[in-house]
């Protein structure tokens, strides 16, 4: 059955537009439908409805393994269960200093540039020299990778099948070459390799799976939350000076600018019946494309929602998203961007634009280009 378009992702409004354009189908069109995306859902309730719902709205999208995002229970709370104490408390805390020194020896790198595209400079190669550091990884991994990202997310964006494959032949490439150099060591990868479940190893295919979500997965986003971070403090210099005076408002700041602009665009679910949403009559087997920017910019949820707020109730923000699949990672992400924004107020006394910025593209979010100024 063919539907109707009531608007197209791809175009160069929603692409070079995007908060605006969300903004608006959350007001005239909550459940929209497109080629592209399928059913996109843009109000918070609805989302919200959806992620803890998990029965109607399966997680089990992909025709490709995802371990455990794209599992249902009860599989997926053996497989959540089993990668949990990887991002346990102490497992971030202590792995807190490495961040601190990654954030610190890079803006320090960039605070001897007059100009620089912090992108280039700063947010990609930080995002995966993090995780590269996460997971145990040689700093050789940081140019392939932050390449391989791109790669992906272009042929995500274009639907190229063919480029799509390659990327994942590739990745499996780089993750082969891992897993044979860590089979003797002590690190998050090579704990990895042990796992069992059920009183088995997990298959290649999960180990695959779970590292290109976590090497993968995580750098985009990352990237993004740090580009989308800097531009509105370079927008702001009233609140960039109110955290360089109290370093302890640095997280709730994040909370709520990360609110305001995700770096993280949509995840998918599928319909297991017929259902109702937003006066749309949605079939069996359905996409459904939850539009986590969208949601978190909800008026109905958060009051004056597109402002910045100081003191807001984060208590329905879906930065991190919502339910049995809230990400695993979230303490892990907020220590490293606290990091982050922390070297870099350290090195500077103020940061400033220093042009146009360029915006990413779906399945991108935040920045491709940000050209800033820093001053000592």
């Amino acid at each position: 059955m063919s539907h109707h378009e009531d608007w197209n992702p791809r175009s160069d409004e929603s692409l070079n537009q995007a908060i605006t354009t969300f903004d608006r189908m959350r007001a005239e069109c909550p459940v929209a439908y497109s080629d592209y995306l399928k059913w996109s859902v843009f109000r918070h309730a609805d989302v919200t409805t959806i992620v803890n719902d998990h029965k109607t709205f399966s997680n089990q999208v992909s025709r490709h393994i995802s371990v455990p995002n794209g599992m249902d229970p009860p599989t997926h709370t053996v497989y959540r269960d089993l990668i949990n104490p990887y991002f346990s408390d102490q497992a971030v805390h202590e792995f807190e200093p490495t961040c601190q020194e990654i954030a610190g020896r890079y803006a320090h790198l960039i605070n001897q540039a007059q100009e620089l595209d912090f992108m280039a400079e700063f947010a990609w190669p930080v995002a995966v020299a993090m995780q590269c550091a996460f997971l145990g990884w040689s700093d050789q991994h940081i140019e392939p990778l932050t390449v391989w990202v791109k790669r992906n997310q272009k042929a995500t964006l274009a639907q190229d099948r063919a480029e799509l494959a390659d990327c994942a032949a590739e990745f499996e490439v780089i993750v082969s070459g891992v897993i044979e150099r860590h089979q003797n060591k002590d690190d998050v990868t090579a704990r990895l390799l042990q796992e069992r479940v059920h009183d088995e190893p997990l298959t290649r295919s999960q180990l695959i799976s779970i590292l290109r979500n976590w090497a993968v997965g995580e750098i985009g986003t990352m990237a993004a939350a740090m580009g989308i971070l800097l531009q509105f403090l370079t927008e702001s210099p009233n609140i960039q000076q109110q955290l360089r005076a109290d370093g302890a408002k640095i997280p709730e700041a994040i909370e709520e600018i990360l609110r305001l602009q995700g770096p993280l665009v949509t995840n998918r679910r599928k319909t297991t019946c017929p259902v109702k949403l937003g006066g749309r009559d949605i079939p069996v087997d359905s996409i459904l494309s939850l539009n986590w920017v969208s949601a978190n910019r909800d008026d109905s949820v958060f009051e004056d929602a597109e402002q910045f707020r100081w003191g807001r109730d984060h208590s329905q923000n879906l930065l991190y998203g919502a339910g049995i699949h809230y990400c695993p990672g979230a303490g892990l992400a907020r220590m490293e961007l606290k990091a982050v924004i922390t070297a870099l107020l350290d090195v500077s006394s103020d940061i400033e634009s220093a042009g146009e910025t360029t915006a990413a593209h779906y399945p991108g979010s935040g920045y491709a280009t940000l050209p800033i100024h820093m001053l000592k």
